[in-house]
């Protein structure tokens, strides 16, 4: 699937107000796309607002340093919220907008989802998706060309932020040429690499680097090394000083092992259950392997939600990466 640039430049063009959101537990694709399109459109005259069901993670708050996203039921209310059009950006799933879902639900004025995302829910809104996109932040810098507007330095380091993280810094299969055409471009337009790195990964807490080491001493490999995989629980936040938020990427750790091809890490949720990432480096489809259990993502990574305790979850999810890693 491609996007109809000319059929999206209408849509927006046909509207003065909108509001932005993303999924929850946000990454550097979510904000960063939702900071560049805010920057599109306010330099196009519109009205906007960035308004997330989750709050920004403090160790990704670098990225909105004005702090212009709204989280909603805390700095606004659901019946605060109207615009001309409501846009969805780096999910086309429902159970990864939480508390936006329902107001998209009730939302009457247009509504657009730009994602780069294998699969999708009904959300009512239109599509303009490309998922051979390695993310969200491209194609809003596609957009922007699109537009003829002007990247600024702020969105040039929010774009580069999404497509370099959810690139793993350019590491991964999804890279292409095209990558490094919109990164040249983003960097001309002031984005400067070192500083996103160093306000990325170089300011860690001692909590998180504690979290990280119980996730690293609790790796379990199988079928020769090949499969690996690890926990959090929800006591480890308190006990080391971690955030919910320093469990991402943790598990592109696990990785690091020699010999590593599928690795999954299940973290525990404050009100109950495991969220599941999923990661391949062969013929494993993450995003098959999380769509049987309610989620979804790319084939070399992709993320779930799973009811119950880690011995139940372990007991659901385990043979099912084990038959998929053995088929094929």
């Amino acid at each position: 699937m491609s996007v109809d640039w000319a059929q999206l430049a209408e849509r927006i063009n046909g509207c003065q107000s909108f509001v932005l959101c993303s999924h929850i537990r946000p990454d550097c694709d979510a904000l960063g796309s939702e900071l560049g399109l805010a920057g599109i459109l306010e330099a196009l005259g519109k009205d906007v607002k960035i308004i997330n069901g989750h709050p920004t993670p403090e160790s990704l708050a670098f990225i909105d340093p004005s702090q212009t996203i709204h989280v909603v039921g805390n700095t606004i209310q659901p019946e605060e919220i109207s615009a001309d059009c409501f846009i969805v950006l780096d999910t086309s799933a429902w159970a990864q907008l939480g508390p936006m879902g329902d107001v998209l639900r009730a939302f009457p004025g247009k509504k657009l989802c730009i994602d780069h995302h294998m699969g999708e829910d009904d959300l009512g809104t239109e599509f303009f998706k490309d998922t051979s996109a390695e993310a969200t932040g491209h194609l809003v810098a596609k957009l922007a060309n699109h537009l003829s507007v002007p990247i600024s330095k702020p969105m040039a380091t929010a774009l580069y932020a999404a497509i370099a993280t959810d690139t793993g810094w350019f590491r991964f299969g999804s890279t292409t040429p095209e990558t490094y055409r919109v990164v040249a471009q983003l960097l001309e337009c002031g984005a400067v690499p070192a500083d996103i790195y160093g306000d990325l990964y170089e300011r860690d807490t001692i909590g998180r680097v504690r979290l990280r080491g119980r996730i690293l001493g609790r790796t379990i490999d199988e079928l020769d090394g090949s499969f690996v995989y690890t926990h959090v629980l929800k006591e480890d936040f308190e006990e080391t000083g971690a955030v919910a938020s320093d469990t991402e990427d943790a598990i592109n750790l696990t990785l690091a092992i020699r010999g590593t091809k599928v690795a999954v890490i299940f973290v525990e949720q404050l009100k109950g259950g495991f969220k599941l990432s999923f990661r391949s480096r062969c013929h494993v489809d993450c995003s098959k392997l999380a769509a049987s259990f309610g989620g979804g993502g790319h084939k070399a990574a992709a993320g779930a939600f799973v009811e119950g305790s880690l011995k139940d979850v372990r007991d659901k999810v385990l043979p099912a990466v084990r038959e998929a890693m053995t088929v094929g």
